[in-house]
């Protein structure tokens, strides 16, 4: 954990730092945009034409194609950057509460198999076709409704009399497999509806747009605010359940409602997105590196970090193939699973096999 002061370095570097990459974001994509341009037009835009009331003068872009311009930097790049930001700290965002409820370093938000219930409801929107004319509805609609099914089936475990961190954790494990057997079933009745699955199940930004931004943000912001009011209860369930039953904390019930929001929060990402992994596991890890292990701190900082953390795998795919938008998951599985590896030798080194 860094010092005191060199914390509010870091933070100061991360804000300046965040601010830089979502303009940079803004400006990068399939067409190529010169970045006074696209600067012009993202401050035009912003301000409502009081700056640079004439977006494209000074830049040698044509009358013709200056709205074309301005299009795809406000109606195409700039969605695409809103709905990274808002997925990554959605992931962020369950990632540490998962973590701090099951107290292992290792959990993520698709721990619980929320994310296969997710995939199932996709793969019976794509298999079947059903509402194809309006997919942009249907599609996050069946994704948020299979993956909020599964938090539910978890839920009523946790509320069962005999249910336990690691009965949950078990439970989670076997729903998963359950749901990609019957995803196999699915798409074995009409295998057509394979590719886009598997599309999916890497995980993209193409539904982005203003709508779908909005619904997300006022959605993942509500749900993010009342996982950071549980920073508190997260801290104490640290120390154990008794210790923090003595100050007062129900930890059964905190650990249901944690668990309920963080479900809902996942799902969301799931329904807008697909299966974006990694993002989740480790933005709490950096954010407790940098600020300590409060999770007061940890909850909306694991969200900041999620969020830069996607937008940067967004930027790398355009920068690595120019032209396309490669499915996200493969670039955060990259940075992820060297990081998770990395976790499991730790975890090895401090609890070795055989040992207490």
């Amino acid at each position: 954990m860094a010092p005191p002061w060199g914390r509010w370095v870091l933070g100061i570097l991360l804000v300046v730092g965040g601010g830089l990459l979502i303009v940079f974001s803004a400006l990068l994509g399939a067409v190529d945009i010169p970045v006074r341009l696209g600067l012009q037009i993202l401050l035009n835009e912003i301000s409502g034409g009081r700056l640079f009331p004439q977006s494209c003068a000074g830049t040698g872009t044509s009358a013709a194609r200056c709205p074309v311009y301005t299009f795809i930097v406000w109606n195409l790049y700039l969605p695409e950057v809103l709905l990274a930001l808002i997925v990554g700290a959605a992931l962020g965002l369950a990632g540490g509460s998962l973590q701090g409820v099951f107290r292992n370093p290792l959990a993520d938000p698709f721990l619980l198999g929320i994310s296969s219930g997710g995939t199932l409801g996709a793969a019976i929107f794509y298999v079947y076709r059903v509402g194809v004319a309006n997919a942009d509805l249907y599609l996050p609609v069946f994704a948020f409704v299979g993956a909020v099914s599964t938090g539910l089936l978890i839920l009523a475990v946790a509320r069962g009399r005999y249910s336990s961190v690691e009965t949950l954790l078990l439970t989670g494990v076997a729903l998963a497999n359950l749901l990609s057997a019957i995803l196999s079933l699915v798409l074995l009745y009409n295998p057509t509806g394979s590719e886009q699955v598997t599309f999916w199940l890497l995980g993209g930004l193409g539904l982005a747009d203003w709508q779908v931004d909005g619904i997300a943000f006022g959605t993942v912001l509500a749900l993010g605010t009342l996982l950071c009011l549980y920073g508190r209860e997260l801290n104490l369930l640290q120390l154990g359940s008794d210790v923090a039953q003595s100050a007062g904390v129900d930890a059964a019930a905190v650990r249901l409602r944690v668990i309920l929001l963080a479900s809902l929060i996942t799902a969301v990402a799931v329904a807008f997105t697909g299966i974006i992994g990694f993002v989740g596991l480790v933005s709490p890890h950096i954010v407790r590196r940098i600020a300590g292990t409060d999770y007061r701190i940890v909850i909306p900082g694991s969200a900041a970090i999620g969020a830069l953390f996607l937008l940067s795998a967004r930027d790398i795919s355009y920068l690595a193939f120019p032209g396309s938008l490669l499915p996200l998951g493969i670039f955060t599985a990259f940075a992820g699973v060297p990081f998770f590896l990395y976790l499991l030798y730790r975890q090895r080194r401090s609890a070795p096999m055989g040992g207490p």
